[in-house]
Formats: C-alpha cells, structure tokens, sequence
C-alpha cells in the first residue's frame, strides 16, 4: 500500500467544511471513511440477486459528489461490499485517487459482526469503506456502547452519505456525519 501523504489542503476554490470531520482533515488524523452506498433504486423483483442492483441516475450523480466530498482525506485502500452498488458508489472516488476497489464480504448485508471486526481492525488506515444501511447501523450502535461514541442526538445514514470515524489507541474517539449532497 502507498504511504499515507500527510496533510492535505483543498483544491483551488474548494471550501472545506466546519466540524469535526475538517478537524481530522486539518490535523492530519488517520479517519476510517464509512460511506453508505448511494441510491440504488427498489429491491429487484423475480427472484434475482439483489447484489446485482446498480445505481440509479440519483445514485450516479451522488457517487460523483462523493468524490468532492472525500478526496480530501485521501484514503489509501478503498474496500466495499461485494454488491454491485456498492462498487459503483466507490468507483468514481478510486478513480480519482488511482485505487483499485478490494471487496470484502464482511461488508456485505446482514455481515455486521465482521464488519465491526474489520473497521476496529482498520481503524489506523487511511481506508474509505462503502457497506449498506443495516451494517453501517449496526457499527455505529457498537461503536457508541463500547467505545462511548457520541454519534449526535438523531445518527443518520442516509444513502450516499459518510461517517468519518476517528480512532485513539484501541478506541474510536469521534465521529461525524456527512449528508449526501443530493
């Protein structure tokens, strides 16, 4: 893996965001970036594998602003779920940052027991991880009862949306939420 770059400023007339998220930014902090897939349509009829789903145009469009929104925080690894939409929400952001999009099955549906496994294991990287609703809840859930995690009144995961979460030793410490653009 590429060594992680350090600081990082935002591009010509990009204006970065007030929060805690930005603090992580400015401080050179190692975020572990937990995105939700973007909009992806209804569960697909007949019996077919709804993995296969793609994004919809919606969905498309807020995979493209994912890239403004997380190219700042230049991940090292991009790893997904094995779904489709999934992949397609990463895409345009490893792109940019010349990544190959790893799968991983602990990210799929219904997988949240390894999926918090893999995010505590990750939690010193430079990673951006896209899952699904059920999953990212479920983290979120661990994450604030064993770490004490203040996630905000109303935690939300909205699709196409990102938790950056901040870790301290074996802990995470902070965590903020980045609404989808569209």
């Amino acid at each position: 893996m590429p060594a992680a770059t350090g600081r990082v400023t935002p591009g010509p007339g990009r204006v970065a965001r007030v929060g805690s998220a930005e603090r992580a930014w400015q401080n050179g902090e190692v975020p572990v970036l937990l995105i939700r897939h973007a909009h992806s349509g209804s569960r697909l009829e007949n019996g077919r594998d709804d993995s296969e789903r793609h994004l919809s145009s919606k969905g498309q469009k807020q995979a493209g602003d994912l890239v403004g929104t997380l190219e700042r925080y230049v991940p090292q690894r991009i790893v997904s779920s094995p779904s489709v939409r999934c992949i397609e929400t990463v895409e345009p952001l490893a792109r940019l940052l010349r990544l190959p999009v790893e799968t991983e099955q602990a990210l799929a549906e219904g997988s949240w027991v390894a999926a918090i496994a893999l995010v505590r294991s990750l939690a010193h990287e430079k990673v951006a991880l896209c899952t699904h609703g059920d999953v990212i809840a479920e983290i979120l859930v661990s994450l604030a009862d064993e770490d004490h995690l203040d996630l905000g009144a109303r935690p939300r995961q909205a699709k196409g949306s990102v938790w950056v979460l901040e870790a301290s030793a074996n802990r995470f410490m902070r965590a903020s939420y980045l609404p989808p653009l569209r």
